[in-house]
């Protein structure tokens, strides 16, 4: 079990970050008092599996001794799993600008004169939190992207692309475009097995529909193309923050071009060290 304590200065980023680990399979809990995070964990110690990743928001509205946290934070470190401790900040000026923006009042704002004020107070207290954290960071340059992309590298181990799935998906024009396509391919080009009767009835997927479709030169040279389409294309996606992208591929009905060639495209994904889903939506409509 891997339990992560985020915690950080009010505007420092905990709720993006915290959204971020959730979208990695992290089970999230905001504002746990520390007298429950032992027993939380031995709960999550007990479910099987089912909450093998589990990440706690902490900060200052709980609003109780840090002493109590840390001793929960020794207790767990000497359970089986892993325990770990995340603290996310940034400049004073950078808080108060985000404060401003939102317009939310922040925690400590009713007991000092001034947003400044209270920023200082925080900073202050949460010190010796900050000393005990395995990992800080600074959100004050880091833009959305940028700090999803750093959760990655230090949370799952295998860079942006195991953050961003791929969802590859063939269709037929003649039912509609998909209308969550990002990415939109036009294979209407390449010759028809349709016109085939021993393969009118087959799909893409089907070897000899697929070894017809990939006979030809066009195909093949197609194929290279978007493949370094995608090769320059996905590390940017994910750079910038996408947690899913969907490409679409289609032909005239969706049962034969397009379902070859998205089947292609999703292994060769795949090999990039990305998450690929492999979809078709007009398959099984009647020819």
């Amino acid at each position: 079990m891997e339990i992560l304590i985020i915690s950080g200065l009010s505007g420092g980023g905990k709720s993006k970050a915290a959204s971020f680990l959730e979208d990695s399979g992290f089970y999230i809990v905001d504002n746990m008092p520390a007298a429950m995070i032992l027993k939380f964990a031995e709960f999550c110690a007990g479910g099987g599996g089912r909450y093998a990743r589990v990440a706690l928001v902490y900060d200052v509205r709980t609003a109780e001794s840090f002493s109590e946290l840390f001793d929960v934070l020794d207790k767990l470190k000497g359970m089986e799993g892993v325990c770990r401790m995340l603290f996310l900040e940034a400049s004073p000026a950078a808080i108060i600008k985000r404060y401003k923006e939102t317009r939310r009042r922040h925690p400590l704002e009713k007991e000092t004169d001034s947003l400044e004020e209270a920023v200082e107070k925080e900073r202050e207290l949460m010190l010796p939190v900050k000393q005990r954290a395995d990992f800080i960071i600074d959100t004050t340059r880091l833009s959305t992207a940028k700090l999803r992309s750093e959760l990655l590298r230090i949370f799952n181990g295998e860079g942006e692309q195991a953050g961003m799935t791929v969802s590859v998906t063939s269709f037929g024009f003649k039912h509609g475009l998909p209308l969550e396509a990002d990415l939109v391919l036009d294979v209407r080009f390449m010759p028809n097995p349709f016109y085939i009767e021993e393969l009118r009835h087959q799909t893409g997927l089907d070897k000899p529909v697929s070894d017809y479709v990939f006979s030809f030169q066009q195909t093949r040279d197609f194929l290279l193309k978007v493949e370094d389409l995608l090769r320059f294309t996905l590390p940017l996606y994910a750079e910038e923050g996408k947690t899913g992208l969907v490409v679409a591929v289609g032909c005239t009905g969706g049962h034969h071009r397009s379902v070859a060639i998205a089947h292609a495209l999703t292994e060769f994904i795949r090999e990039q060290g990305y998450q690929a889903a492999e979809h078709h939506r007009d398959m099984e409509r009647a020819v």
